[in-house]
C-alpha cells in the first residue's frame, strides 16, 4: 500500500468509506474492515447522515468492531458533517456542525475524530461561523483536522477567508468515466466542447495541488452520478478491453487498474472504495502503487471517450 502525506502523516491512498455497512451483520462488518486491514488501509470514512437513521453506520461500525484505545490509535477516522436529510438542505451554521461532531463522537465511540470535513457546499455559509466551529473542535481536541467535500475553489476560497486551520481535505467524484476534474484541462479553448468549459474559475485539481489540499475520489467505479459500475459494463466495452488488458499485463483484478488510474495521478489523490465486498476491497487495493505508464494512463481515458488530443 503507497503512503500518501496528509495533515503532515502518512495516510494510504485507498481508504475505505463505510456508507453502506447499516445492515450488515458485526461479523460482515469486521470481516470487510479486516480485509481491510490486511491490504494497508487503516483510514475509515463515514457520514453523519450515512445509514438508514442518523449516525447509523457511525453507530453500526462502533458497535460491530468495539476498538480497545490502542486499536483505535492505531486508525485514521474521518467524518462528514452538513447535510440535512429531513429538508433535505445544507447547514453550516456554528450550532449544526457543533452538533453534528457530538453525535458522531458518540455513535463512534471516540474521544476524537480525526478529520471532519463538510458536506458538500452550503449556499447560505457564513464563514465566521465555521471558523468559530472549528476552532473551539480543535481547541477541545475533539477533531484533529479539517476539510471539505464536493467545494470548488472559490467555496474554499471563501471558507479561508475566516477559517484558519488548513483545509486538508476536498473529497470529489471521480473515475475513468466520470473525470470532468483531470480532463478538462486537456480540452481548454476547444470550441463547442462541454468538457472545454471552465466553471467557477476552473482548474480543482491544480488548486487543490498547489494548496496542499488532498483529493479524496469518491465513486471511484461509478459510471457517472449512481448510474451503475463502468467494470464490466456492456456500455463499456472499448473502455473494459483496455482495462482487462493492462489487468493481465500488471497480474491484478480489473478493478485494480480502475484504483491504479486515480492513484496514478502526481496530485497523490486517495480513492475512497465505498464497496461492502471484501474482495473487491483486496482487489481495489492492488492498483494502490501500480506504475500505470503515461500511454496507458492517456490510453484509458481515451477509452473512456474522454477528448485527449
Amino acid at each position: 500500500m503507497k503512503n500518501i502525506t496528509l495533515a503532515g502523516t502518512p495516510a494510504p491512498n485507498v481508504v475505505l468509506g463505510l456508507m453502506r455497512i447499516q445492515e450488515k451483520t458485526d461479523d460482515e462488518v469486521r470481516e470487510l474492515v479486516a480485509a481491510a486491514r490486511d491490504a494497508g488501509i487503516d483510514f475509515f470514512d463515514h457520514a453523519d447522515v450515512y445509514g438508514t437513521d442518523l449516525h447509523g453506520c457511525e453507530r453500526r461500525f462502533a458497535e460491530a468492531m468495539r476498538l480497545t484505545p490502542s486499536q483505535r490509535d492505531e486508525i485514521t477516522l474521518q467524518t462528514k458533517c452538513g447535510i440535512v436529510r429531513e429538508g433535505p438542505y445544507f447547514d453550516f451554521s456554528y450550532e449544526h456542525i457543533m452538533s453534528s461532531v457530538e453525535g458522531s463522537l458518540r455513535a463512534l465511540d471516540t474521544d476524537r475524530i480525526d478529520i471532519l470535513l463538510l458536506h458538500r457546499p452550503d449556499a447560505l455559509v457564513e464563514p465566521e461561523e465555521v471558523a468559530r466551529a472549528f476552532d473551539e473542535l480543535e481547541a477541545s481536541g475533539k477533531v484533529r483536522a479539517f476539510g471539505v467535500s464536493n467545494h470548488t475553489p472559490r467555496q474554499i476560497d471563501l471558507l479561508r477567508s475566516a477559517v484558519t486551520q488548513p483545509i486538508i481535505a476536498n473529497q470529489l467524484q471521480l473515475s475513468i468515466t466520470h473525470a470532468p476534474i483531470v480532463v478538462q484541462g486537456l480540452a481548454g479553448n476547444m470550441q463547442g466542447l462541454d468538457q472545454s468549459i471552465v466553471r467557477d474559475g476552473g482548474g480543482i485539481v491544480d488548486y487543490c495541488r498547489l494548496n496542499g489540499i488532498t483529493v479524496q475520489a469518491w465513486s471511484p467505479f461509478q459510471a457517472g452520478f449512481f448510474d451503475g459500475v463502468f467494470l464490466g459494463s456492456s456500455d463499456y466495452p472499448e473502455l473494459n478491453a483496455v482495462i482487462d488488458r493492462l489487468a493481465a499485463a500488471y497480474d491484478v483484478p480489473a478493478i485494480a487498474i480502475a484504483t491504479a488510474w486515480i492513484t496514478r495521478h502526481p496530485a497523490n489523490m486517495q480513492v475512497v472504495l465505498g464497496t461492502t465486498s471484501p474482495e473487491r476491497v483486496t482487489g481495489a487495493a492492488l492498483g494502490s502503487d501500480i506504475p500505470l505508464a503515461r500511454a496507458e494512463w492517456y490510453e484509458l481515458a481515451r477509452a473512456a471517450g474522454h477528448r485527449v488530443p
